[in-house]
């Protein structure tokens, strides 16, 4: 709830009533009652997707559907991160494709053919299906562990005679050139657990599972348990869905918001330099960027509570800080390889305030005192190298910006000096923290005058809209323009909040990056969205992404935010989840850290919203609810904190309330 000027509101208006059919989509796939989507398959209508799964030693990129006969598709492109080859470089994970034909079992002699009647998704994906008196489910996962993707078949007698099932055997090994990997040869395998032959009663199951994985030549072979597999992955999804749990009036963004949160979380390979979180997609593993880890997933992870995500964050900080420097040259926009190599292609992209915001924000929620001074050195000297790079209009230049030269962005863009503002807001709130009060105010005091120099030098009128440019020189709308909503400069809002949500850069697919492009980035999307929500415009840009989830969750390429397209052709990045949820905790919700057991929130209930909440938020260490419910012209707010009295704030939403947890 936000109060505007009439001028402003009338604007808003326009917005919300301008957005003909907005959510007028014909999608494939629907929400299930007890979690997850189903796709209930039309016999002749042809169709496959595409979803990436991870474990800590294996991702898998499975496509899957069905085609015009209705028999089921299904392709495996296995990704062993930590089987390196030859070049050992950014792309060093040992792929393959595993698309060989497997025996398939046999039903009173007669090969089976899925024809698939449902396909469903929460966690992993299941197929059902029937061949006469027969039900089969088919359940594809990757271990959470182990380099290993495993398929299980199960087979239920539903008839009143007994069938004969047959499973046939299959243990095929093939290897790599020994001169291709850094550690050798490697040995994949492909193996059927449950063959034989058997005679199902009615009312009776019969299950099998079918094995592919991975291993060096000195590592022994391994026996698997399908059903200890299974047991294993659905405890991780568990643990990840109980965490952190958005509730709302919209099933639909709660369960997006609740797959985001896999997606975000899975992706972590247990390298030899430690836990790593990596973007995936097939091409990048066992290793860490400076805006994927650093900057959109590490300041999520203390919210989550992710053991294994708080110690990938850290690690990750751990790895750019050994490339600190007293001559101030750039570390690596990426360290790559289970942290052996490091790439640098495209110079500096605003890595270091890219860090620096990451790093400050994960300090002041992970909450963790001997944590935060070791992080400190990082991000005053990331700060430093920020001033270094201060123009006489006291802005900063880098030699791009994260998209590495795909779209221009002279020698001074908006994107890394709103990040380095963000930087210093957040750098001085640690710093006072940590109880220096004097550099507290130092970096405070530069950050309004960093704050200054960004309206001066980039706010402009672009495409009829009174927003900002980009760079110096730049006449056409870029979709990173929310990015000073999203750190707290509202000076443009009104205009800023047009052009963004205008024809120019928003289309059915997505937010494209530059006006008049084909080209769109979820991540620059969902940064909009989040600046949106900050400045308060709430029922417009919940409208607009009530579109996008369901898009993303329901339509054609399910369920995941995607990293971009043409390049990449969507692919589900981890990281781009990890900004969905925070759209929501650090937008809808308008949490920020501000030390370490208190944070900033102004949370935005839509108007046809009676309450929403987040629950078992981890945070500062703690555990607690937050419940935003509406009281007249005002809303409240509730928050629950195990072993403390309830808070409950009477909030008029014109200013951010400022909540400190016992």
């Amino acid at each position: 709830m936000k109060y505007f000027p009439i001028k402003s509101l009338l604007f808003f208006l326009f917005l919300l009533y301008s957005v003909t059919d907005v959510n007028g989509q014909n999608l494939r796939w629907h929400l299930v009652k007890n979690g997850g989507i189903e796709w209930a398959v039309k016999k002749g209508a042809a169709h496959t997707d595409q979803i990436e799964m991870s474990g800590k030693q294996i991702s898998a990129i499975i496509t899957y559907g069905v085609n015009d006969k209705g028999n089921f598709i299904l392709k495996r492109k296995l990704v062993f991160p930590m089987l390196r080859i030859i070049p050992n470089d950014t792309r060093g994970s040992l792929i393959r494709d595993f698309d060989q034909v497997i025996p398939p079992a046999s039903i009173n002699g007669k090969a089976i053919e899925e024809q698939p009647d449902v396909i469903s998704f929460n966690g992993s994906i299941k197929v059902k299906s029937a061949i006469g008196t027969v039900n089969i489910s088919h359940g594809l996962f990757p271990s959470v562990d182990k380099p290993a993707f495993i398929e299980q078949l199960t087979f239920k007698n539903k008839g009143t005679k007994p069938v004969e099932i047959t499973i046939p055997e299959l243990d095929r090994t093939d290897s790599t050139k020994k001169n291709e990997g850094v550690y050798g040869t490697y040995l994949l395998n492909t193996k059927i657990y449950g063959s034989g032959k058997f005679t199902l009663n009615p009312g009776e199951e019969q299950a099998y599972a079918i094995v592919y994985s991975a291993r060096k030549t000195t590592d022994q072979a391994y026996e698997f348990s399908s059903e200890y597999e299974l047991v294993k992955r659905k405890n991780f999804i568990a643990e990840i869905t109980k965490e952190l749990v958005l509730k709302t009036p919209d099933d639909t963004l709660n369960q997006m918001f609740s797959f985001a949160k896999i997606r975000a979380s899975e992706s972590i390979f247990d390298t030899k330099g430690g836990l790593m979180h990596s973007p995936g997609g097939g091409s990048y593993y066992a290793g860490i960027w400076a805006n994927d880890q650093a900057e959109y997933m590490n300041p999520l992870f203390p919210f989550l509570g992710n053991a294994a995500g708080n110690e990938s964050g850290m690690n990750s900080f751990r790895m750019f800080a050994k490339y600190m420097n007293d001559a101030y040259k750039p570390i690596p926009s990426s360290i790559i390889a289970e942290g052996a190599g490091m790439w640098n292609g495209a110079g500096d992209r605003g890595d270091m305030a890219m860090i620096a915001y990451g790093a400050s924000r994960f300090a002041l929620a992970y909450a963790d005192t001997a944590e935060a001074r070791k992080l400190w050195p990082l991000i005053e000297w990331c700060l430093e190298f920020s001033r270094r790079k201060k123009s006489a209009d006291g802005v900063i230049a880098s030699d791009s910006d994260e998209l590495e030269g795909r779209f221009p962005a002279g020698k001074i863009n908006l994107s890394t000096n709103t990040l380095a503002y963000g930087a210093l807001t957040s750098a001085s709130d640690l710093a006072a923290t940590l109880g220096d009060k004097t550099v507290s105010e130092k970096l405070a005091k530069e950050a309004a005058e960093l704050r200054t120099a960004i309206e001066k030098y980039f706010g402009a009128k672009v495409q009829g809209y009174n927003t900002y440019r980009y760079f110096d020189g730049n006449d056409k709308l870029r979709s990173w323009i929310g990015m000073p909503l999203v750190m707290g400069i509202y000076d443009r809002k009104a205009e800023t909040a047009k052009a963004l949500l205008s024809n120019h850069l928003w289309t059915k697919d997505g937010m494209l990056t530059e006006s008049g492009s084909k080209t769109f980035w979820d991540r620059s999307l969902l940064y909009a969205v989040r600046g949106l929500f900050n400045a308060g415009i709430t029922d417009t840009t919940l409208k607009y992404l009530k579109y996008y989830t369901s898009e993303r969750l329901l339509g054609e390429h399910v369920p995941y935010a995607v990293e971009a397209w043409p390049e990449g052709d969507q692919r589900h990045l981890a990281a781009e989840s990890g900004l969905y949820c925070r759209a929501i905790t650090e937008g809808l919700f308008g949490m920020q850290p501000k030390s370490f057991r208190s944070f900033l929130l102004q949370p935005y209930l839509p108007t046809g919203w009676k309450e929403m909440s987040l629950n078992h938020i981890k945070a500062f260490n703690k555990d607690f609810n937050i419940t935003v419910v509406r009281a007249g012209q005002k809303l409240k707010i509730i928050i629950e904190q195990a072993g403390s009295k309830n808070q409950e704030i009477n909030w008029d939403g014109r200013k951010a309330v400022e909540i400190n947890l016992y």
